[in-house]
């Protein structure tokens, strides 16, 4: 899976909407519609972010990080 599927699924699972999602990482609601549409992946303290998200949720990380790693791969 690519990243923007894996951030959408994930997002997704824990049934949030993009905006709070968005919210609870303190960015902006075209960054993360950006990021599930491929357009751009999260920096590197972002990903620390969505990694704490996960942790908080007990959701799979491994995925989304190894996709985020490739993502330069995608295109």
């Amino acid at each position: 899976m690519t990243f923007a599927e894996n951030i959408k699924q994930t997002r997704q699972r824990l049934f949030y909407s993009q905006e709070a999602f968005a919210k609870e990482l303190n960015v902006n609601l075209t960054t993360v519609s950006r990021w599930e549409t491929g357009k751009s992946k999260p920096n590197i303290s972002t990903m620390r972010q969505i990694k704490e998200f996960c942790t908080k949720y007990n959701a799979d990380y491994k995925p989304l990080e190894s996709s985020w790693l490739a993502f330069e791969q995608e295109k």
